[in-house]
């Protein structure tokens, strides 16, 4: 039942309003003083306020003031018997919901009081539907790669930094460009995204930039491109290594003069847009390929961030898993699963080549097709069982190397160094067949090398 707080110095008015709307069936409380409404709306939460305007003492304006710095998104409405279309103009300017004259029309008040808590109601369900998005797009785990994501993220947002983000496919670039922004200055303004890899090269100009009508052929309306539509706000470009050489120059020139102009136009449009962009290539290769601009790099790369892949922070496996359980049930409406002491193992020890996007894909399809509450080991798909008992068992994979490292990020490193050695020597080290069988990037695969000190003039690429 709705809670209403009446304000209002004219006992005559508090009871017959009050009166009026417990016959609604509405739960009523009142006031006879700014102060004492004060108070009451601190002790009470209601759901809506109607206050007078003109009381002694701390008159409405001022306590609408007050309560709307204490509770911004409480309705209120405000009544008057000496109404001026000034005094509404203030009331609604600061946050009013409603100016009513007094003496009060039976009618209007009951309407007005119906529509304020409607109002209330759906910015209520708004909230919490935000919220329910908001939890989807969080970053999970609390592995120290995570942590220290998180850090940067915290760091980078509150500035204008143009952000690099580096990360395999399917590691979550998306979030982490989401969440700087959301921790920006300009987290009231828009988030634009535009896969670069996705759009052909002859459309991604005018995805970009927009166009003018009659630029070319289907161009039958003028239309504004992702840079304009994320004036005052962030523009994510995802994949930016998948632009054509024109495309990046001219992205540079944006990013230069904070301009761009219409394909098929002339005038010069100002933006202003915070550009966040992503790869999962090693732009530094792409740069010595010829393939991306090297003064484009440079001006991207101010804020450098890595996020690591699933097999890097496998202490964080357990939570997603729940996580994603919990969100697939809940989509379903069935009662929550979980995962067996052996299919968490089985999940904690496979390698995810297609990272968190493919533990997300492998869990909504073990919540659709397993019968019972309980997901098990035998129904854990084929790639996964295949891979892991051979972790998990020991064997040849785990050398003395593994076992004797003193931590476990340590034991982490050395198990996949050994791993990646082993399928090397399989390959007669080649390292383009080996990263297939690992389902991994070639590029990827030479930074684990670099990075886990195999000896490179070990290894051939025929």
């Amino acid at each position: 039942m709705p809670n209403i707080l009446i304000i209002d110095d004219e006992k005559a008015i508090l009871k017959s309003v009050a009166d009026i709307l417990a016959d609604e069936g509405y739960e009523v409380s009142a006031a006879e003083s700014g102060a004492e409404g004060l108070k009451s709306a601190k002790d009470s939460l209601p759901d809506l306020v109607l206050l007078d305007v003109w009381m002694p003492g701390m008159d409405g304006l001022e306590t609408l003031a007050k309560l709307k710095e204490a509770a911004p998104a409480l309705t209120v409405i405000v009544m008057s018997g000496h109404g001026t279309i000034d005094t509404a103009v203030k009331a609604v300017k600061l946050g009013a919901y409603d100016f009513i004259e007094k003496p009060l029309s039976l009618d209007k008040l009951s309407l007005s009081v119906k529509n304020g808590l409607e109002k209330s109601r759906l910015e209520e369900e708004n909230r919490s539907l935000k919220e329910k998005v908001e939890g989807r797009r969080s970053i999970i785990g609390n592995s120290p790669r995570i942590a220290a994501l998180r850090e940067q993220i915290f760091r980078a947002g509150p500035t204008n930094g143009r952000v690099l983000i580096f990360g395999e496919n399917g590691t979550g670039k998306e979030l982490v460009a989401r969440a700087i922004h959301k921790y920006s200055l300009r987290s009231s303004g828009p988030f634009v995204t535009i896969n670069c890899a996705a759009i052909p090269e002859d459309l991604i100009e005018s995805e970009l930039f927009g166009h003018e009508r009659g630029s070319f052929t289907g161009a039958t309306a003028q239309r504004k491109g992702k840079f304009e539509l994320a004036h005052g706000g962030t523009i994510f470009l995802d994949e930016i290594a998948d632009m054509s050489l024109n495309t990046q120059a001219k992205v540079l020139r944006a990013l230069q003069e904070q301009e761009i102009q219409r394909v098929g136009g002339t005038r010069t449009i100002k933006v202003d847009v915070r550009v966040i962009a992503a790869s999962n290539k090693i732009l530094e290769d792409e740069i010595k390929a010829g393939r991306f601009r090297e003064d484009l790099y440079y001006r991207l790369n101010v804020i450098p961030i890595e996020v690591p892949p699933l097999r890097e922070r496998r202490e964080d496996i357990p939570l997603l898993v729940d996580y994603f359980l919990k969100e697939y049930t809940d989509e379903s409406g069935g009662r929550v699963k979980k995962a067996s002491l052996e299919a968490m193992r089985l999940f904690s020890t496979y390698s995810w080549p297609g990272n968190v996007r493919e533990m997300k894909n492998i869990i909504e399809r073990l919540v659709i097709m397993t019968p019972g509450e309980e997901i098990g080991a035998s129904e854990i798909p084929p790639p996964i069982r295949s891979v892991a008992p051979e972790n998990v068992a020991g064997g040849e994979m785990f050398s003395s190397r593994s076992t004797g490292a003193g931590s476990l990020r340590e034991a982490r490193a050395a198990f996949e160094r050994d791993y990646i050695l082993k399928r090397l020597k399989e390959n007669d080290w080649n390292i383009s067949r080996t990263a297939e069988v690992l389902k991994i990037e070639r590029s990827n695969l030479h930074r684990k090398i670099a990075a886990l000190g195999i000896e490179i003039s070990a290894t051939r690429d025929v």
